[in-house]
């Protein structure tokens, strides 16, 4: 049996034993149609994205992505070929090196251009050291980063700021829910996203298991996911060697 099938099959015992504590007896818990509404939403495209977790995520909720071992900063992957720093994430390696708006050059004496921004040495070993040249208000700086291992929450705030920078006219996502279950202020969902790497135009298949947490006024205040990230990138041409 492979990795990924036993992954799924755990989580949903594991959700399973969970959807039986919290329906046994009971009605169906009312936060599962917000999450019901927030997946149909993500789907459905841009501006019906950022108008559900406007209304529904609490203001000082958090988005959790997947971890990784890497810089930890955000880029715009469609910017005309350039790798321009839109953000970093709080408490990454980036976060003490890197300014939004920096643009990167060079990286471990690779040139940056539009046909290897995926494969720069960004990511590898904990710790190890990666040199680069960025440009900072028109000026050129060598700077060294060692990779970390990398959280990626996101607030509220980011997280509309990031849908917002998306491009519209590319919103690929298709979205089957599996399973929802759910106890008290907790939901967990098991979904299959068919979405489009934005790198290469590859589409790619994934399974993602997702738990909302809701707060007392019926808000989410936390999302996080586990995904097939592997899965993922064999799919979309990319190895992963060491």
């Amino acid at each position: 049996m492979k990795l990924n099938t036993i992954f799924i099959a755990a989580l949903t015992l594991c959700m399973s034993q969970l959807s039986f504590a919290g329906h046994h007896g009971e009605h169906a818990n009312p936060n599962e149609a917000v999450v019901k509404g927030w997946i149909e939403a993500r789907a459905a495209g841009q501006k019906e994205n950022l108008a559900y977790v406007e209304k529904h995520m609490a203001d000082d909720g958090l988005f959790f992505g997947g971890r990784y071992v890497g810089f930890g900063f955000n880029f715009d992957p469609l910017d005309s070929g350039k790798m321009v720093v839109s953000r970093t994430i709080e408490g990454s390696p980036a976060s003490k090196v890197l300014l939004a708006g920096d643009e990167f050059l060079v990286v471990n004496g690779v040139e940056v251009n539009k046909d290897n921004l995926d494969r720069l040495s960004f990511r590898g070993k904990p710790g190890e050291p990666v040199k680069a040249t960025i440009q900072r208000d028109g000026k050129k700086m060598d700077i060294e980063v060692a990779r970390g291992i990398i959280d990626n929450g996101s607030s509220k705030e980011v997280l509309l700021a990031e849908l917002s920078n998306a491009n519209a006219d590319d919103w690929t996502v298709k979205i089957k829910i599996n399973e929802m279950l759910s106890k008290d202020n907790i939901v967990y969902v098991w979904t299959t996203v068919n979405d489009v790497d934005a790198m290469n135009g590859m589409p790619f298949e994934s399974h993602v298991v997702s738990r909302y947490q809701f707060n007392e006024a019926g808000l989410v205040d936390a999302v996080g996911s586990v995904s097939e990230d592997r899965f993922v990138l064999e799919q979309t041409g990319y190895t992963v060697a060491r």
